[in-house]
């Protein structure tokens, strides 16, 4: 990796209790990301994918182990400091796109730029700007029932990327979708990506996608390896 990594991750241990027993989820699990970089992560269900995914996010504390997000050490830090790290170096792509009925697809990709302290002219320009390059100019007062599936997909992408995280985390983010959509998102993500020079971690089970990523890691008995 020819550029210092904008996210780093040593040593993770993430256990659960299920049953009067401890489940180790991860044990020790490592990996880098280079901003631009996209890579996979792969593994069968149960694996940890999203319990590295959630403590790599800051959305949950692991037993043990390193996450620096721009050279930060993260894990270590005051919760009211994590939010804030969250909601400025990170974005979030899910298999559903858990986006705001009720709200304009505008409306829900401005929103959490003006959370993250934007004012509401900028935002709604800047989310402007993002549907209209993912092909939603025409649709940016449409609510989300008013929408394909592929588009609302598109709309989460948007929302992620506003506030020009350092970090993209993707959860299967085109695996509610059929397969030609799937391949028009995940293009429309991995181009967005590239443009915003972020380094996206995207968890698949399509392994078809994943062979377009620059690299892929699979989760095996709780570590992290090239697949």
């Amino acid at each position: 990796m020819s550029e210092a990594p904008i996210l780093s991750v040593r040593g993770l241990v993430r256990t659960y209790k299920t049953g009067g027993e401890t489940l180790e989820v991860l044990r020790g699990a490592e990996l880098d990301l280079a901003p631009g970089e996209v890579v996979g992560l792969i593994g069968p269900s149960g694996c940890g994918k999203s319990s590295l995914l959630h403590a790599v996010g800051l959305l949950e504390r692991p037993d043990a182990g390193e996450v620096r997000i721009s050279g930060q050490e993260c894990l270590s830090l005051p919760d009211a400091r994590r939010t804030r790290i969250r909601r400025r170096e990170i974005g979030f792509v899910y298999q559903f796109h858990h986006l705001l009925a009720e709200f304009s697809a505008l409306d829900n990709v401005a929103l959490p730029r003006m959370v993250a302290g934007g004012g509401l002219r900028r935002a709604r320009e800047e989310g402007e700007r993002l549907l209209t390059d993912l092909g939603l100019g025409g649709r940016l007062t449409h609510q989300p029932a008013q929408l394909s599936g592929g588009e609302r997909q598109r709309v989460a992408i948007a929302r992620a990327i506003v506030n020009h995280p350092s970090v993209l985390l993707a959860d299967e983010p085109t695996g509610n979708l059929d397969p030609h959509t799937s391949e028009e998102v995940f293009a429309a993500l991995m181009r967005m990506v590239r443009q915003e020079r972020a380094g996206a971690l995207i968890a698949t089970h399509n392994h078809e996608l994943a062979r377009h990523m620059d690299r892929v890691l699979l989760i095996d008995e709780g570590r992290v390896r090239p697949a």
